[in-house]
């Protein structure tokens, strides 16, 4: 089963006009390439979270599914 299945991937939102069309959290204007980015960074979830406090620990198994199922896609095209 992909995680995909289990994660609310409502959270993930595409506006367009909002931050070019990317793939925002919750209608934010946080995308889920600068959560990834600030991870990749070395920035722990709480540390974001400290930063972004309009964000919420159930917004980061959304960023890693939606990443994972554009992963899978770019792959298989």
């Amino acid at each position: 089963m992909a995680i995909t299945d289990q994660v609310d991937l409502s959270r993930i939102t595409v506006i367009p006009g909002q931050r070019s069309g990317q793939p925002c959290i919750r209608g934010l204007r946080v995308t889920v390439w600068d959560v990834l980015d600030m991870l990749a960074s070395g920035m722990t979830e709480g540390e974001i979270l400290d930063d972004y406090p309009y964000l919420e620990m159930a917004d980061f198994p959304a960023v890693y599914a939606y990443a994972s199922q554009a992963g899978r896609e770019s792959l298989s095209r």
